[in-house]
Formats: structure tokens, sequence, C-alpha cells
């Protein structure tokens, strides 16, 4: 590289130096001179000089030297420098460049802050260094806010989301909307419906306003394993101060989800409420609710925002794999795909083994509905509580089903069609959560099993399936208002085992004409999740598959998923959303996604 060259010589006589002053070499002091060579330079850059010069600035303050300014709060006095304050602060950078008073002042007194916040922030002037913690994180973060200073601003609220908890969240919610903290606010208030239950029950909720009450209860994205909870968050804030809140009763009760309720609770406990049967209006809230439950096949026409499901916000979709077979053997374990992490999970087992089983879910549960043991077909349903990773028996079917359509229609369960053992079946029935009982409703014009079945438009269509015989392409749609059956245009195609699936908001019959995915693949399930179709399990013809594959439609291509734990056809699967997933201590598989 270029190097500096230095030389030394005696005193030059006028005419020597008229000879270098034109051949352009400067005159050095003391005899030196530099050689002229254009381009050689030496840059420095010194990486300590800003510490070390505020350092310095920040021991002068100490010590009261070259400060221009004295800040008043309260009691206490403060000395800085300007040109430091100003080049941090904003605030302060208007303060003492424009044609403000203080520009020319050389004390100034602060209101509305806090004097020890002031004395930090000053020091973080000098030494970009502070310390937020449970002492001062509420005095600092309105100082920091009203000088600008960004940068501590952002520090306090990533301190408080840290310290986001049941007992404080609603406090630190409202902290954030005072101070215009949009990001901390949202954070805030996820949490609050994320952890709707234990927020409730204490202190902080029993002092909100009604109009911050009613907007959490009045929310879809409400995180509560029923509707029970929100009814009995309502009576307890109520009850708080029952002089002074019982008028707001009606108000508060419009927006409980009554219709979702089951009847049992409706009459045991909401009916014998005085606070409830005080008001007409609550009189017939409880009625709609009960005509929601009296008449299910007029659900839709009932329905309103009192009948929706909430969802909770952040909850995310999870794939479960239930039940199946493979060579010898018929599963009665499930797994949980997390689309997230592409890992299976395995997930506590049913009491029962089930192949050739309906599977579906009804809000934050999932419903294995008959299949066959290995020895018998079944009328049994177990349900699966993601909460307590645990499957609990429901009321069985009126008819043994495997190879069964199920699916979900105004918040009751469809089992359609099927094989009870002997012959095939064209008979179907549904069951109400709510009243935890089955009804039968009419039966189809075709028997049919291997059937797949969907909503769309209110109305139940099943698409081909097996009469016992041979394949079939026709179709039929359910009317859950007349309790009847219609034949609709039949399917270019007989099909047996393809799934009719739902896909966003319509809903449609798996098509060959798309990307095949491979291996050959049949008495597999069928699913859409997040904008993908998944193929899960199967046979390919001489073995029970674990392997998964997506279909994107926007490439039209398949690509493989995970595999699953254990090999499985004739599985079930569906679809919840959740907001914790996995359960504690699950096993957990994954491989690498590739291009089929």
């Amino acid at each position: 590289g270029p190097n500096l060259v230095l030389t030394t010589a005696p005193p030059l006589t006028p005419d020597q130096d008229q000879a270098q002053a034109q051949d352009h070499c400067p005159k050095m002091e003391g005899g030196m001179q530099l050689l002229n060579r254009d381009g050689h330079s030496i840059s420095h850059n010194s990486k300590r000089h800003y510490h070390d010069s505020f350092v310095s600035m920040s021991r002068m303050r100490q010590r009261g030297l070259l400060c221009d300014i004295v800040l008043h709060v309260a009691n206490k006095e403060i000395k800085a420098h300007k040109v430091v304050l100003a080049s941090c602060s904003p605030y302060f950078h208007a303060m003492f460049t424009n044609e403000m008073s203080e520009s020319r002042q050389t004390h100034v007194t602060l209101h509305d802050i806090d004097p020890q916040a002031l004395e930090q922030l000053v020091q973080y002037a000098y030494t970009a260094e502070i310390v937020v913690g449970e002492g001062n994180v509420q005095t600092l973060l309105p100082a920091a806010s009203l000088l600008q200073l960004n940068g501590v601003r952002d520090a306090c609220c990533k301190f408080l989301l840290s310290q986001l908890d049941p007992s404080n969240c609603l406090g630190i919610r409202g902290f954030a909307d005072t101070h215009s903290c949009s990001d901390l606010l949202k954070s805030a208030h996820k949490y609050v419906l994320q952890h709707f239950v234990e927020v409730s029950k204490t202190e902080e909720f029993m002092l909100l306003p009604l109009k911050q009450v009613l907007d959490l209860i009045s929310s879809d994205n409400l995180n509560v394993p029923s509707e029970e909870e929100v009814y009995r968050a309502v009576l307890s804030w109520v009850k708080h101060d029952i002089d002074g809140r019982r008028q707001h009763v009606p108000r508060l009760m419009k927006c409980v989800r009554l219709p979702l309720l089951t009847r049992d609770f409706l009459m045991s406990s909401v009916d014998t409420e005085l606070l409830v049967r005080h008001h007409s209006e609550c009189k017939d809230l409880l009625i709609e609710a009960l005509k929601y439950h009296l008449m299910p096949e007029q659900r839709g026409v009932l329905s309103n925002s009192r009948t929706r499901p909430r969802r909770c916000e952040g909850a995310s979709p999870v794939l479960f794999a239930v039940g199946g077979g493979s060579l010898f053997a018929i599963h009665g374990d499930c797994e949980a795909y997390d689309t997230r992490t592409d890992r299976w999970h395995m997930v506590a087992s049913m009491s029962t083994r089930r192949a050739r089983v309906g599977v579906a879910a009804i809000g934050n549960k999932l419903y294995a509905v008959g299949g066959y043991d290995g020895t018998s077909d079944l009328a049994t349903v177990e349900s699966y509580d993601p909460v307590t990773n645990s499957w609990q028996s429901e009321v069985s079917m009126g008819t043994r089903r495997s190879c069964l359509g199920v699916a979900v229609l105004h918040g009751l369960l469809y089992a359609v069609g099927g094989y009870d053992g002997a012959s095939c079946l064209n008979s179907a029935e549904r069951f109400d959560p709510l009243t935890g009982t089955w009804t039968s409703v009419a039966a189809m014009s075709t028997r049919r099993r291997y059937v797949r079945v969907a909503m769309l438009g209110g109305m139940l269509y099943v698409a081909g399936g097996n009469d016992g015989t041979s394949c079939l392409n026709s179709v039929e749609r359910y009317n859950p208002k007349t309790n009847t059956w219609e034949g609709v245009a039949p399917m270019n195609v007989r099909r047996g085992v393809e799934c009719l699936v739902h896909a966003g908001s319509e809903q449609g019959v798996a098509s060959s004409s798309h990307s095949c995915h491979r291996p050959h693949r049949s008495t597999h399930d069928l699913v859409a999740m997040d904008g993908w179709l998944y193929a899960v399990g199967g046979n390919d013809g001489s073995s029970s598959l674990n392997s998964i594959e997506k279909y994107n439609p926007r490439s039209n291509k398949w690509v493989a998923a995970s595999c699953m734990f254990t090999r499985r056809s004739s599985v079930g699967v569906a679809v919840l959303e959740l907001l914790n997933f996995p359960p504690p201590s699950s096993p957990t598989l994954s491989v690498s996604s590739t291009s089929l």
C-alpha cells in the first residue's frame, strides 16, 4: 500500500526555495518537506472517538464543567450541555434551536415529568445506557415519550411485554393506551383475549368500566373453553358492585352467547339467576337460546352474532390423524401435525381402536364417530379435548356405521350412510353437542358407503361412494329446513373413496385433473388447511402409508410433508384451531419437505 515518506534537509537558499516552489513541493516547518506523490494519502478512523468523547463530557457534566443549561423539575436541579441534549432528543432540539425563550436561557423548568426519570434520561443522553425495571418503567416510559427518546420508550414497552400476566395485563393494556404505545396495546389486548378465563377472576377485571367489559365479551376472538366462562365472568363483575351495576345486566347478557350454552346450564343456572329473571330483555334472550336448542332444523334461520362460535386470536390450525389401520392392526392412537414446525406429535389415544372412522371438529373439540375395531362395526362416539389432551365417551349413534361420511352444519354433526356389518346404509342421523343427543333424519335415496359429505350454502352434499356392488357418480343434497334429500347433477366419474372437502369458503370434489401425487394412494383422507390440500395416509396397493403430501393450487404441485409416526389406511382426519400446541411432553417427528 502507499507509504508516508518523510525526509530532512538543510535550510534552502532563496533560489532553491523558488525552484522547489516551481516543483509544487509544499514547504514544511522544521525543514521538513513532503514529496509530491499524487493519490497517496492515509485515512484514520477512531472507533473509540465518539465513546471517549461522550465519556469525557459525562464526567464534565458531573463536575459541572462547561454546562450551559440547568433543568429544574420539582425540587431537583440537573446540569447538562445543551448540545448533547439537543443532539439526542427532538424535544430539547426544538427547545434550544427555535425562537423559544428557553433557547436563550440557562435555567429551564420542566413540568409533568418525574425527577428521577429525567435524571436517568439525561444520563442516557451521555452514556447510551439505561436500566429498565419494575421500579422505574411506569415513570420512565412517559418521560421518554415526552422527550421523544424512542429507543428508551421501545425498551420500556419490551420490558412491559415480558411482564404480561393475567393479574396485570389489563393494567398494562390501559397504560399502553394512555401513552399511545400501539404495539404494546395490541399485544396486551391479545393477551387479555387469550387468557380471559384467568383474567376474569382478577381484581383488575372487577374494576373495569362497563364499556371495556362489553368490548371484551363481544369479541369473536375470546379464548374460552365454553360460553359458561363468559356468563360467570359477567355475573362476577356485576356482583362486585351489585347496586351500581345491576342495571347493566341486559346489555351484558346481549353479548353472552346464550345459545351456545347447554340446555341443562340454561335451565339450572341462567333461568334461576335473579339478576337475569329481573329483566324482561334477559327473558327474551333466554327464550331465543332455548328455541335454538329445541328447533335444530331452524338453526340456519335463527343464526345471529350470539350463535356464532368464538375463535381465539392467535390460534393456528392443527391437523389430527385419528385411528386407521395397517397390516394386521387397527389403531386407537392419534397424532397431530403442526404446520408451523412441520412436525407430528403423538396425542392421547382413543379408548377404542377405529379404522374407517368418521372424524369432524365442532368448536374446540374433535369427534371420532363409528368405525371398525377389527371385529365389528361401531356405533360408539368419542370426543377429544386438546386442552386436557384426553378423550371421553359421547352418546352412541342409533346405528352401527363404518365407512361413513360426516360433516358439520349449523353446529350439528351429521353421520351419513356407511356400513353396519351386513349392508350398506342410506340412513342418516345428527348429533347435537349442546344436548348430547342423536336424532334420526331423513334417509338418502341411495345406499352409500365410503361416502364423503360437505356443507355448501346451508345444505349437506353427498357425492359418490359405493352401494355394495359398484362405485357411484350420483350426488344428492340434504335440506335441514325441510328434512328432505334431493338429487342433483351427477359427477362425470364414479368415485368410491374420493373425498368431498372444504376449501376456504367453497367445497368441491377432489379432481384427478390436478398434478398427480405419488405414490399411488387410496383409502386415505383429504382435508384443506391454510390454503393447502393435505392427503393423509392411505394404501399404495401393497402396504399402508405413513406419508403425507400437500397440494398447492397456486403452483399446481404436490410436495411432501412430514411423515406420521404410524402407517394408517382408512384414517380419519380433521383440523382444530388451537392456541397452545403441542401438549406438554408429547413425542415429535419430522422430515424435510421435498418436491415430488
